[in-house]
């Protein structure tokens, strides 16, 4: 069973998009799969110079409070539980 790495709940097949640990602005190659939802809430939650200095690894963005809230909410929803993340929005708007 293949998990995803920030969530730790189950990767289906549907919703998974691929994350760039360092941003590819910075250059980063490294890739990992993870559920689109969580995936949306780490660009909501961090800039991407952010993820670049610091919360490069998925054990960093885990420890962050908010991630740290939403991975305790998101761990009692369903695998193909989707829901459209309104802060992204308004974090690209602030850079």
């Amino acid at each position: 069973m293949i998990t995803c790495c920030i969530c730790h709940r189950e990767l289906g097949s549907v919703l998974v998009e691929k994350h760039h640990l360092i941003p590819k602005t910075f250059k980063g190659k490294e890739v990992i799969e993870i559920h689109k939802i969580c995936h949306q809430k780490i660009h909501a939650t961090f800039s991407e110079r952010e993820l670049f200095n610091h919360y490069h690894t998925p054990e960093r963005i885990r420890e962050h409070p908010e991630m740290s809230k939403f991975i305790k909410w998101i761990q009692k929803r369903p695998i193909e539980f989707y829901d459209k993340n309104d802060d992204t929005k308004s974090r690209k708007r602030k850079r």
